[in-house]
């Protein structure tokens, strides 16, 4: 992916790992702009990185996705890059908890990004170069059984991005996948700040160098993140998956 002189559209852009990509790719000379549902959070970047762009976003809705991809083609036709990072995550009792919240997750996470690039891909396969870079997580790999959905969503668009890569292979589109490990964002709410994760800083940092030394990479993988990668390919998920998601209950029960 080339890294200057793009038209990088950045859902989810408001907060967390959003935010960051945004202001970095906009600072290395990029046109940002940046969706999402809540329009105080993306107005408050905006403020603060004079030239990115905002748009409203529903990502849970199909009609609304519709609305967006024509607006956002008319206003910036030069759009050659699409960070599919929009997302939910909401811990989950299956033991007591209906479907509604199974559903939205499902929408957001997984079908927005799908609904949002089959609406886009037509322009930027106009393109002479253009990349569509979506957002998973290393709990698409090492699940955390408090936050299913989240993490099955996760899962679904790591095999979904695969697929539009080798379909994609003799266009003029790249696909690339960021895996985030846990990073201190507000995704998870309290715990999202957790000192043992992540600083979204360093992580935004890591992340950028790497798309930046490495233009042909499929996969974007900071090295906090590996150890869940490729637990399986190394013999050690069923090891990590019981003493990660133990640790995880033990901290819930402490709060």
């Amino acid at each position: 992916m080339q890294m200057t002189d793009n038209t990088v559209l950045v859902t989810g852009g408001g907060t967390g790992i959003g935010r960051g990509l945004a202001e970095a790719l906009h600072r290395l000379g990029n046109q940002v702009i940046i969706a999402g549902r809540r329009h105080e959070p993306l107005q408050q970047v905006a403020e603060a990185n004079p030239g990115i762009q905002v748009l409203p976003l529903d990502q849970a809705d199909p009609a609304d996705i519709r609305r967006f991809a024509t607006e956002l083609t008319d206003h910036y036709p030069d759009l050659n890059v699409v960070v599919n990072n929009a997302g939910t995550q909401r811990v989950e009792d299956l033991t007591s908890a209906g479907a509604g919240l199974a559903e939205l997750t499902v929408a957001i996470n997984l079908l927005g990004p799908i609904r949002l690039t089959a609406a886009l891909l037509p322009s930027l396969l106009k393109k002479p170069r253009a990349a569509i870079v979506n957002v998973t997580s290393g709990l698409a790999f090492v699940p955390s059984a408090i936050t299913p959905t989240y993490c099955a969503t996760k899962a679904a668009l790591h095999s979904y991005t695969q697929s539009l890569r080798f379909q994609l292979r003799k266009t003029s589109v790249q696909v690339i996948e960021i895996v985030p490990p846990h990073v201190q964002t507000a995704l998870q709410g309290q715990r999202g700040f957790d000192p043992r994760a992540m600083p979204l800083d360093d992580y935004i940092a890591e992340t950028m160098t790497l798309l930046q030394t490495q233009p042909q990479a499929d996969e974007i993988l900071v090295e906090g993140v590996k150890g869940f990668r490729f637990a399986e390919r190394n013999g050690m998920y069923d090891e990590i998956y019981p003493a990660f998601n133990e640790a995880i209950t033990a901290d819930l029960g402490r709060a």
